[in-house]
């Protein structure tokens, strides 16, 4: 089986979807590895690192894409305007593995599924304990969530710790994350090490343990709820009124602090509107907000994606494709989940299986044979259900 990895070519997209470590596992299992000359520099990887790993080194995208039984990206059909230009290069039978924006972007899921192709979509990985180590939302949710933290200890006008100085005391810097899954336990985690007095809040009762166990205090506004996610561990999203009322119930808890951090999210969805204007309007001057929603719309209202803003003496800003910001970490964890999705889907002799009676295939399968196969994104399309192997027999 030949694994190909072809340069990214997002906008400044500086990951890439293999590291040398994870091309020395793919010719360990028996695969040959084709990359794209420079696919990894931007990560911090020289083409002689990666053969010296074993890979084969390729001049052009086409002859990765005309080689490689599977393709693996960062950024894949969806997820990159620019990878429209690809689908020319695609091949049937051939499988596609990145981040596509599958609920979002079903035409393009519809052009690619016209190729014949399989697209297997990354964000779309069930979150339970078996897909856990493939699970690259949660890889690069950790990274946002560092360096989210890092960007507001460089804009607000406070320093985080407290400090015993011959000046006087200087009281440590309040931070309030608002979400307490993988991006905001990080950057609870990495908000306390910096010294700041952290308050987190999250609509999902039983996280409360996990803030609390970083060193966090647990914000309860009387609306937790165990139903605030699906099944597979994503969030759900809930009406205007919900929201309306959280918004009411968060005031107090803005005005008390100097940097707020919003991870709220709900996968195909615009992101909930979390801070209004004037709870903005109400917040200390010189604070700072880090919207990790940005890219959706933003949890404040006033965020402009991929800015950075002043709006009633608060900075707002309003950051995209974080992960990108810390290339060679974010690559090695990305390419890690990807290894090990490549492993799960090839233990029968080597050979690339989809498993339909499989939940993690189930999850992140998006096209195959020509059809749009996830039931999610058929339904964003207004397409039918398809009918179940057991059905076809009847």
């Amino acid at each position: 089986m030949k694994i190909g990895v072809p340069k990214e070519t997002f906008p400044d997209e500086r990951r890439v979807a293999a590291v040398p470590q994870t091309v020395a596992a793919f010719k360990k299992q028996g695969y040959e590895v084709l990359l794209e000359q420079g696919a990894g520099t931007a990560a911090g990887w020289d083409d002689q690192q990666y053969a010296e790993q074993g890979a084969t080194l390729v001049s052009s995208r086409q002859e990765v894409f005309a080689q490689a039984d599977v393709v693996l990206q960062v950024r894949s059909f969806g997820a990159n305007p620019n990878a429209l230009s690809d689908l020319d290069l695609l091949r049937r039978g051939q499988t596609v593995v990145g981040f596509c924006e599958p609920l979002s972007e079903g035409a393009t899921m519809k052009e690619v599924a016209a190729r014949g192709v399989n697209l297997l979509a990354m964000e779309l990985i069930p979150r339970t304990t078996r897909a856990q180590s493939m699970d690259a939302l949660s890889s690069m949710a950790t990274v946002a969530g560092y360096k989210a933290v890092l960007m507001a200890a460089d804009a607000v006008n406070k320093m985080f710790p407290m400090l015993m100085t011959a000046a006087g005391t200087i009281r440590p810097a309040r931070v309030f994350v608002v979400g307490a899954g993988v991006a905001g336990l990080r950057a609870i985690a990495t908000a306390r090490a910096l010294g700041a007095v952290v308050e987190a809040y999250d609509v999902r009762p039983a996280v409360k343990e996990e803030v609390e166990s970083l060193g966090a205090k647990f914000l309860e506004l009387g609306l937790e709820t165990e139903e605030a996610q699906t099944a597979g561990g994503y969030a759900k999203a809930f009406d205007e009124a919900f929201y309306a009322k959280q918004r009411e119930l968060m005031a107090k808890a803005l005005i008390e602090n100097h940097v707020v951090i919003t991870t709220a999210a709900v996968p195909g969805k615009k992101a909930p509107v979390l801070l209004t204007e004037p709870m903005v309007k109400d917040m200390q001057p010189g604070s700072v907000i880090v919207d990790l929603a940005a890219e959706r719309g933003g949890n404040c209202e006033l965020t402009q994606p991929g800015k950075t803003i002043q709006v009633h003496g608060v900075t707002i800003i309003g950051p995209v494709n974080l992960p990108s910001a810390i290339p060679m970490d974010a690559s090695l964890m990305y390419a890690r989940n990807l290894a090990n999705l490549v492993r799960h889907l090839t233990r029968e002799e080597g050979q690339l299986h989809l498993d339909l009676e499989d939940d993690i295939v189930q999850g992140l399968l998006v096209c195959r044979e020509g059809e749009v196969v996830h039931p999610r994104v058929r339904e964003a399309l207004g397409l039918p259900p398809l009918e179940t192997p057991a059905e076809k027999q009847q």
